[in-house]
């Protein structure tokens, strides 16, 4: 589970990810910030999931990974 603050190369992929998407604009710079937390958001409220609004759990990697490429 991520949420803001958190950092390192699961952000990073987090990032890459929601890019793919048209989500999120920023570097993948691996710092889970005020704008993953937004771009996260938004996937999560368009897909129903939001039970954990702004944080990265299990269902809402199970949904971007099967929406996305490995980056």
């Amino acid at each position: 589970m991520l949420r803001r603050g958190d950092s390192g190369p699961q952000v990073r992929e987090l990032q890459q990810r929601l890019r793919q998407l048209h989500l999120y604009r920023g570097d993948a710079d691996g710092d889970f910030d005020r704008r993953v937390e937004d771009a996260l958001r938004v996937f999560q409220w368009a897909r129903g999931l939001r039970d954990n609004l702004g944080v990265y759990d299990e269902p809402t990697r199970r949904q971007l990974e099967s929406e996305t490429s490995q980056p």
